[in-house]
C-alpha cells in the first residue's frame, strides 16, 4: 500500500468520525433549541479537531515511512489524485446546489450553513474514497 493510499485511509477515517460527530452535535442542539443550532461553536470545534488529528496522523505516517512521505507523486499517481479531486468537486457542487435550493424554499440561513458544511465534509470523504478506489484499481 502506497503512502498516499495510507494517508487517504487515515484522513478518510478522521473526516468520517469528525463529520458524524458534527452531525450528531448539530441534530441534538437543534432538537433542544427547536430550530437550527448556531454554527460558530460547532464549526470552530470541528475545524480544530480535524486540523489537530490530521497533523498527528500525518506525522505518525511520516515517521513510520519517511522515504515514502518525502517522495513526490509518481506519474501513475498524479492523474488518479487529480481525477479523485475532480469527482469530489462534483459531489461538492451537488451538495451546495441542493443546499441553495433548500434555502430558496425554506429561507433558513443557519441551516444553509450546516448543509454547506455537510457538503464540504461529504466531498472530502468522497475524495479520499475515490482516491483509494482509483489507486487500488490501478495496481
Amino acid at each position: 500500500m502506497s503512502f498516499r493510499e495510507k494517508s487517504a485511509w487515515v484522513m478518510g477515517a478522521i473526516m468520517l468520525i469528525a463529520g458524524l460527530n458534527y452531525l450528531v452535535r448539530v441534530l441534538s442542539a437543534s432538537s433542544e433549541l427547536g430550530w437550527s443550532a448556531p454554527p460558530i461553536g460547532m464549526s470552530v470545534t470541528f475545524t480544530v479537531v480535524v486540523v489537530i488529528a490530521s497533523i498527528i496522523a500525518q506525522t505518525v505516517l511520516a515517521v513510520r515511512s519517511p522515504k515514502e512521505a518525502e517522495a513526490p507523486a509518481d506519474e501513475r499517481e498524479r492523474p488518479l489524485v487529480d481525477r479523485a479531486g475532480n469527482w469530489s468537486g462534483v459531489v461538492l457542487g451537488i451538495g451546495v446546489v441542493t443546499s441553495l435550493l433548500h434555502f430558496f424554499y425554506h429561507e433558513d440561513g443557519v441551516l444553509l450553513f450546516h448543509m454547506v458544511m455537510g457538503s464540504l465534509i461529504l466531498a472530502q470523504i468522497a475524495e479520499y474514497a475515490f482516491r483509494i478506489t482509483l489507486l487500488r484499481r490501478s495496481l
